[in-house]
């Protein structure tokens, strides 16, 4: 419920929606731009934002520091492919040297990890200790269905670069019907013989994915679990990492898989993560339009400006999405894809 009198009083450097929710977690996309085209996230044929729109490197790392100063403990760089953003290192060093200093939790990247051969050991001195890969399949010709443009292979060595640069990593893949369906059981013992960590996530109905139909790819996670149940023995645990995901131990494996269940059983209850695009747009919540200009509030009146327009938003912070797919709400739920917003 909304805060009231007898709502405990926010300590100092905390952004608290209206909701009582700690607001501690900013995921940042640095871009919308991709080397693939995942048949869930976006239309094969895109038209990017024009790089004049975009912020520099040095107001996101304004930007950055000035949710920290308020209270953001953990920050993800995600895209797009953030990794394909020219001079992404100089932000990565920058913020991580704030997470070698204690003042950032964490700071992780989300990838596809086609860029990780040549940019793991970049990552991990910079202070990056862990990556989320997007993988949804292990089969080459599925995995180029998938993502159009993309090559197994190379992503397979970037995982290799990432484990041998000393970075933890955790596999995403997001449930297709008739697509990987059959085979997440097989990539979650690979991720128990490979040492991963896996999360499943279902489809959300965010952008024109052009011929795609999201109610053709959507299969609910509570069908998943009840297949995955038959092969291996699923144990609820409290782990939480900040982000949506709910966890179970995978005892045959002993490694966590998490749940991200935007549509069966949505995660708002514990919602403590705002996004910021590439252009400055602060999204309260994934699954609704609603949004705060901060570049222009970064422009045109430099810090103060900007830390007040950020208070301002997380005070219209709401209590949660309203994300459908069936057939009476089969067209996205929000215009922009998910690769301008952010994972």
């Amino acid at each position: 419920m909304p805060l009231t009198d007898d709502a405990p009083v926010p300590r100092p450097n905390q952004l608290i929606d209206p909701y009582g929710r700690t607001v501690d977690y900013l995921r940042v996309s640095v871009t919308d731009r991709c080397d693939f085209r995942c048949v869930y996230c976006m239309a094969e044929e895109m038209t990017f934002l024009p790089k004049a729109e975009l912020l520099t490197l040095e107001e996101l790392e304004v930007l950055c520091r000035r949710f920290m100063a308020a209270g953001i403990r953990k920050i993800r760089l995600t895209g797009g492919e953030p990794l394909v953003r020219r001079n992404i290192m100089q932000l990565i060093r920058a913020l991580g040297a704030e997470a070698k200093a204690g003042a950032l939790d964490e700071l992780t990247i989300t990838t596809n990890g086609s860029q990780l051969v040549k940019m793991a050991d970049d990552l991990f001195d910079a202070g990056v200790r862990r990556v989320n890969i997007s993988l949804d399949t292990l089969d080459p010709d599925k995995f180029r269905q998938i993502t159009r443009w993309g090559d197994l292979n190379k992503v397979l060595d970037g995982l290799r670069a990432a484990q041998s640069a000393g970075l933890d990593v955790k596999i995403n893949a997001v449930a297709l019907k008739g697509g990987n369906d059959a085979e997440l059981g097989d990539m979650l013992a690979w991720c128990g013989d490979e040492g991963f960590d896996m999360t499943i996530i279902e489809v959300m109905p965010m952008g024109d994915i052009g011929t795609e139909n999201r109610l053709d790819q959507y299969l609910p996670l509570s069908r998943v679990r009840a297949d995955l149940s038959k092969r291996f023995t699923l144990t609820d645990i409290p782990f939480r990492t900040g982000g949506p995901a709910r966890y179970v131990k995978v005892e045959e494996t002993g490694r966590k898989l998490g749940f991200i269940t935007p549509l069966t059983h949505n995660f708002c209850e514990s919602c403590n993560r705002v996004r910021v695009t590439c252009t400055g747009q602060l999204f309260m919540c994934l699954g609704q339009d609603d949004n705060a200009d901060l570049r222009r509030a970064l422009r045109d009146g430099g810090e103060p400006a900007l830390d007040e327009a950020i208070v301002e938003a997380i005070g219209r912070k709401p209590k949660g999405h309203d994300f459908i797919i069936d057939r009476r709400h089969s067209n996205p739920a929000v215009s922009r894809h998910m690769n301008v917003t952010g994972g």
